[in-house]
């Protein structure tokens, strides 16, 4: 099944490695996913101190959110990620990993650093709205 989300992009804007916007039909279900976190089976934050590797994790814990919704990676309409540092080069090393997780489906997000997340050793946190067909 293919998703009901479209990706808008903007050739009078600066060129920048995700849509602009985003839309879905009228009718769609809308999916507001809690923020993912880095966390173990055991509730544990995975990856102690690795941007890159906790960026993993979030996706990972994203995709199986999505999946409980009935949705994909390519329903997600837009994200927020989080990242617990104020140095541009930890919030670019857990950006390349989701970026690359979400491939073409390059939806609008917005990269934010903050001072401090939820859980113990925490660094990495992705919130998403995902857009499925009725």
């Amino acid at each position: 099944m293919s998703s009901v989300v479209q990706l808008i992009r903007g050739t009078a804007l600066a060129e920048v490695p995700y849509a602009y916007a985003a839309t879905a039909p009228a009718g769609s279900r809308l999916i507001f996913l809690a923020g993912a976190c880095p966390l173990n089976d055991d509730g544990t934050t995975a990856a102690p101190g690795d941007y890159a590797a906790q960026a993993a994790k979030c996706v990972e814990t994203l995709q199986g959110a999505l999946e409980i919704a009935g949705a994909t990676i390519t329903d997600v309409i837009s994200t927020r990620v989080l990242v617990a540092s104020s140095s541009q080069a930890d919030l670019v090393a857990a950006w390349d990993v989701i970026h690359a997780a979400f491939g073409a489906h390059d939806v609008p997000s917005t990269l934010l650093g903050v001072t401090v997340l939820g859980y113990d050793d925490q660094l990495v946190e992705i919130e998403a709205i995902a857009a499925v067909a009725e």
